[in-house]
């Protein structure tokens, strides 16, 4: 299931920004689309391009463009004059056509982010914490979602299309893993998080599973537009992940494709899950075994160099066990690349991609087409943006599969 289907089946494809759908014709609607997908890919398209790229007439493009236009969705661009005939005009996205805002539910933090239509962070805030109730959780997305609000011009304000929500499937579960009081956990078992977040806010609310949503942000943002079919690890607190197939998101039948922590790997008495070997509190264990403050992890992301010898074990450990969940993953589906990232600073992903390269050396990959291993780009902001890019897709923008068509038209 993709993700614009999926969200259409829960009924929140249609935001304050999209009532201008409802008095058209879907091919009309869809055409929209795709040419506001075409602008994002290339950034700046004249119309005559436009209507090479997808077979339109230059007329209907004319007028698409006309209305997009209107609609504030697009800019002019300067006269761009080529070596024959009238100077061309591109187009390009306007960045304050629309906007949105992501939510990143973590174990550790709370993020929230306003994005453009241009992809642009515009605003963000984070607060640090050990592990929240549901009510102190509300507390600071209250708060934050009005500051981010509060970000915008007032006239800009009726164009926010939507929050994403990123956030682990059972949060209330690995209560030993987790460290929080067991009455905290219980009390987000029972707790509606997504009708909540939606009395906050006038708009409608896009729930993703938090590694699904940075899989996203990887797809939309990152390196991902360079794969057809890639998998993805992101590695935090627990480590998850997502599939990419054909070009979009694939999240399957109850949201849990891709999940990868649940990937069996060896184990010092037998396989175990991924998640117990390439999770970031495994690295807070050690820390606490010696004596140390594990949130010196989640208070500087940029630099763990004072970590010491702990670090050193917990990359080779992750590494080891990447590279055999990495070669499970290939041999179920024939992936261009498997793409890490994580909320982990960008020397200790880099060690980690270079020793699981290292490591799947060593093992048999017989049976298993060559595939690339690839660095993520996202970083610690992938979960928040990829939760933000949710509504800015479901409303206005096509998904990947059908840009590949457009080389039909080429």
């Amino acid at each position: 299931m993709n993700i614009e289907r999926n969200l259409a089946e829960k009924g929140t494809l249609n935001g304050p920004t999209l009532a201008r759908g409802t008095t058209q014709t879907g091919v009309r609607l869809y055409n929209e689309r795709l040419v506001l997908s075409l602008i994002r890919k290339h950034g700046a398209v004249p119309k005559a391009e436009l209507a090479r790229l997808t077979g339109l007439s230059a007329q209907t493009v004319s007028v698409i463009v006309r209305l997009l236009e209107k609609d504030n969705l697009v800019i002019k661009g300067k006269p761009q004059r080529g070596k024959v005939g009238q100077p061309l005009t591109p187009f390009t996205l306007n960045p304050d056509g629309a906007f949105s805002i992501g939510l990143k539910v973590g174990r550790r933090s709370g993020d929230l982010m306003l994005l453009d239509l241009a992809g642009n962070v515009r605003a963000t805030v984070r607060q640090h914490y050990h592990f929240p109730s549901p009510s102190e959780f509300m507390t600071f997305a209250n708060n934050g979602i009005a500051k981010l609000v509060a970000a915008l011009a007032p006239e800009l304000r009726s164009r926010i299309s939507g929050l994403g929500i990123a956030a682990p499937f059972e949060l209330w579960n690995w209560e030993e893993e987790v460290g929080a009081p067991h009455d905290v956990l219980e009390a987000w078992r029972g707790f509606d998080l997504d009708g909540e977040l939606s009395k906050l806010c006038d708009f409608p609310v896009f729930p993703c599973n938090d590694a699904t949503a940075a899989c996203a942000a990887e797809l939309f943002f990152g390196k991902g537009h360079s794969y057809r079919d890639f998998a993805y690890f992101y590695i935090g607190f627990f480590i998850g992940g997502g599939i990419v197939l054909n070009g979009a998101l694939f999240q399957g039948r109850t949201g849990y494709a891709g999940a990868m922590g649940p990937i069996p790997v060896p184990g010092a008495n037998g396989p175990e899950q991924l998640i117990r070997h390439a999770s970031t509190y495994q690295l807070e264990r050690m820390l606490v075994a010696e004596g140390r403050d594990p949130l010196i992890l989640s208070n500087n992301l940029d630099d763990w160099s004072m970590v010491g010898p702990a670090l050193e074990k917990w990359i080779e450990g992750t590494s080891r066990s990447l590279a055999y969940a990495c070669l499970v993953a290939a041999s179920v589906v024939e992936f261009e690349a498997i793409i890490i990232d994580g909320a982990i600073p960008s020397d200790v992903r880099r060690r980690i991609i270079a020793g699981t390269q290292a490591k799947m050396a060593e093992l048999d990959q017989r049976g298993i087409a060559p595939l690339q291993i690839a660095e993520g780009l996202m970083g610690t902001d992938a979960r928040a943006m990829g939760a933000a890019s949710l509504p800015l897709f479901a409303n206005f923008i096509i998904d990947r599969d059908v840009l590949f068509k457009e080389a039909a038209h080429a």
